[in-house]
């Protein structure tokens, strides 16, 4: 079966209550998402490229979580203006910003 995205990007905004934990959503997760799909409307690469929020990713500690597929790439402690940087790294020159890498 063909995908229907040629890249996915998934931005957690995930929201929680009644805890301490931290959660993506509270930290611009919404914010994320808009910036991502403003800025991928703008590109004309010939590609298709779907930008959308998500539940959680299950890394919120370490702060607002981006997942880009297919390559399953885990950005985390994303802020607005890092956005068009994992757009021009990442997606055009398919070079992961290595300094927001999720480290294991």
């Amino acid at each position: 079966m063909t995908p229907i995205f040629d890249i996915h990007i998934f931005v957690c905004t995930n929201q929680r209550t009644g805890t301490e934990r931290l959660s993506c959503g509270e930290s611009h997760g919404l914010e994320l998402v808009a910036e991502f799909k403003k800025l991928v409307k703008d590109l004309n690469i010939g590609l298709k490229i779907r930008a959308n929020k998500s539940g959680c990713l299950g890394i919120c500690d370490f702060g607002p979580t981006v997942a880009i597929y297919p390559e399953g790439v885990f950005y985390v402690g994303v802020k607005k203006q890092d956005v068009k940087e994992i757009i021009d790294s990442h997606i055009l020159n398919k070079t992961p910003v290595e300094r927001l890498l999720f480290q294991k």
